[in-house]
């Protein structure tokens, strides 16, 4: 390799992190400084700038508590779809181990959404649950999770409290400073109630 290649990488490089510090420089005191060209925007940025400054640089910091929630819930998806299919097999969303209710609030959900036309979320029957329906879930069939969960009243806690928490986060409401640090402290507990 040249070292004029080495100077283009280099070049390429800096312009990168440039980019980012401008980022920063931009979220942090809430300005825009153009460097990021219009025509280069993708087109939903088209309509992203007409919203407030302060509505969108909201909406970056809401973003990082989202990705977590959105981890945590499709962690425990799976965690649950894992441990009813190695107990019931490939069919256990019909054995049984579903609490009534829920099976038909997913039918439900899942026939609106095909009757509205779009694209269907998932294939899988536990991608229409609720957060709050996956702690129903694990109740029901505690006897599966003894050997996963520490303690069945401390997981139902926790849930409940971060279905409280998941609300601002799934309705568009910022979270305030206290709700951060409950938000983060209800993950570590997850994370250590996980035998």
């Amino acid at each position: 390799m040249s070292s004029t290649d080495d100077l283009v990488r280099s070049f390429g490089m800096s312009g990168l992190l440039l980019t980012d510090d401008l980022k920063g420089v931009e979220q942090q005191f809430g300005v825009e400084l153009g460097h990021v060209s219009r025509a280069a925007a993708a087109p939903e940025e088209d309509y992203y700038v007409q919203f407030e400054l302060a509505v969108r640089n909201e909406a970056a910091e809401m973003s990082a508590h989202y990705r977590v929630f959105y981890c945590l819930e499709t962690s425990i998806r799976k965690l649950i779809t894992e441990t009813l299919l190695e107990a019931h097999g490939a069919g256990w969303w019909d054995s049984g181990c579903i609490p009534e209710n829920i099976a038909l609030d997913v039918k439900n959900r899942i026939k609106t959404e095909i009757e509205s036309g779009v694209t269907q979320r998932s294939d899988a029957h536990i991608d229409y649950t609720t957060f709050g329906e996956l702690s129903n879930i694990i109740a029901k069939n505690w006897d599966l999770f003894t050997t996963i969960f520490k303690n069945r009243q401390a997981v139902d806690r926790i849930m409940k409290n971060l279905n409280v928490l998941r609300g601002p986060i799934a309705h568009c409401c910022p979270l305030a400073d206290d709700e951060i640090v409950r938000l983060r402290l209800s993950i570590r507990d997850w994370f250590r109630m996980i035998g």
